[in-house]
């Protein structure tokens, strides 16, 4: 393995013999009149991509998304593509020593092409960009022949504390090889997790609770893996995961009670995704199930994240727990002059014209409840099947539809009447002063 020192003075070395008339300049005055001609097609093909693009439609999300990262790097593809031909002609023409700079160049904008498209596979931004250079850096070194020497002198830079050491290349290998694990495991977690959702014989909280049982398995055996890959003993982990058990005996109570509390709501069935719950003064329907919380959406748009604890140890209306059907009452009343019968008959009849209204199998109905002071009291019972679209809307539908019919069939609502007498003398009527 060759030292720092030596690795430096074949750095000069080249430089000196670039800058030196010969094979080894030409070849690099090509790779860089290359390089020129390669951006200028880069910004022509650009142009012409966008076009192309802006004059069709109907492209998909994933269709643009490909183009677009296919115009960011058609300068590294041009010039694979024109300095891998050059190289193939000027072996056949010529000593293959002459061309070796620029099959070199050729391969590393290849070998950086597919590295651009592979790490899209990794969402993060920031964690894209480190695994991005850190695969160019490695490439670029691997093929210029200097990757050992590199690795044993990073290896070098270690920490060393009785028998634990740990280097630079451990953390380094460490982080790749992870990174990959973990790119492994998300990927093989999505396309399970869209397998599971399509399944229609699994109800959505298993659905859940399974993804969720899924992605754990996976994420932790590509940590324990990636552990073990780059030769760090596992034992030691068995401080820390003392010290895990102290903290969540002490500090994590509410913690591992909403993780307890969602796996049992998820194995009971009692909420799932797209339920119309009623929690206090919170309505609205089931969004998403978390580890912690559970997202409930109101009418609104407000989105509440209710811990996983409350929904075991309160009270929950599920309106849609075992079937979808919502039984609503409205109350009204009509002066005592109109016919009853005909009362019950209309307000039935205004009710099964409204939208969402349920005609079958569950039929709107209509009692008299009571004989008040100034009207019959009525209540009108009608069923909705879909409480996701709200209930204040409905109620206020049926009102309106009340309101029409009872108009059109000359159906008094009544209200309250106040008589207002005015005393010429406030003498007469046992009152001293002046009444208003």
């Amino acid at each position: 393995m060759m030292s720092v020192d030596e690795i430096w003075f074949l750095f000069i070395s080249f430089i000196q013999s670039v800058l030196t008339p010969g094979w080894r300049q030409n070849q690099v005055l090509i790779v860089i009149g290359l390089a020129v001609a390669c951006y200028c097609l880069h910004i022509v093909s650009g142009r012409m991509i966008e076009n192309r693009v802006r004059a069709r439609e109907g492209w998909s999300k994933l269709q643009l998304r490909m183009i677009v990262q296919v115009k960011r790097r058609m300068g590294l593809i041009w010039f694979a593509v024109l300095a891998g031909g050059l190289y193939m002609i000027m072996q056949q023409i010529t000593w293959p020593s002459r061309s070796y700079f620029i099959g070199l160049a050729a391969t590393l904008a290849a070998a950086w092409t597919g590295i651009g498209y592979a790490t899209r596979l990794v969402r993060n931004r920031t964690m894209r960009r480190l695994v991005t250079w850190a695969l160019w850096i490695y490439v670029t070194l691997y093929f210029v022949g200097v990757s050992d020497e590199v690795s044993t002198f990073l290896d070098d830079l270690a920490l060393e504390v009785g028998e634990f050491r740990f280097s630079v290349l451990m953390l380094i290998t460490a982080a790749v090889v992870i990174g990959a694990l973990f790119t492994m495991a998300r990927v093989v977690s999505g396309v399970t997790a869209s397998r599971i959702r399509s399944n229609e014989d699994i109800s959505p909280s298993m659905q859940v609770l399974t993804v969720k049982a899924v992605q754990t398995i996976l994420y932790g055996c590509a940590f324990f893996i990636g552990i073990k890959a780059v030769g760090i003993d596992l034992t030691g982990l068995a401080v820390l995961s003392g010290a895990i058990g102290v903290g969540l005996g002490f500090g994590l109570q509410k913690v591992v009670s909403n993780l307890v509390s969602g796996v049992i709501i998820l194995l009971d069935k009692s909420i799932k995704p797209g339920d119309v719950i009623s929690l206090g003064e919170t309505f609205g329907w089931i969004n998403a199930l978390g580890a912690r919380y559970v997202s409930v959406v109101t009418r609104d748009g407000r989105e509440y994240l209710i811990p996983n604890e409350d929904l075991i140890t309160g009270q929950v209306v599920n309106w849609s727990h075992s079937n979808d059907f919502v039984r609503l009452d409205i109350f009204f009343g009509t002066s005592y002059g109109c016919d009853p019968h005909l009362v019950r008959k209309l307000a039935i009849e205004a009710a099964t014209d409204v939208d969402r209204v349920l005609s079958h199998p569950k039929l709107p109905v209509c009692h008299i409840v009571g004989f008040g002071d100034s009207s019959v009291d009525y209540i009108l019972r009608f069923w909705i099947k879909d409480p996701t679209g709200g209930l204040t809307n409905i109620r206020g539908n049926v009102y309106l539809a009340l309101w029409d019919i009872f108009k059109e069939h000359d159906i008094s609502i009544p209200f309250p009447q106040r008589e207002v007498r005015m005393l010429e003398d406030a003498a007469d009527s046992g009152f001293h002063g002046t009444s208003r």
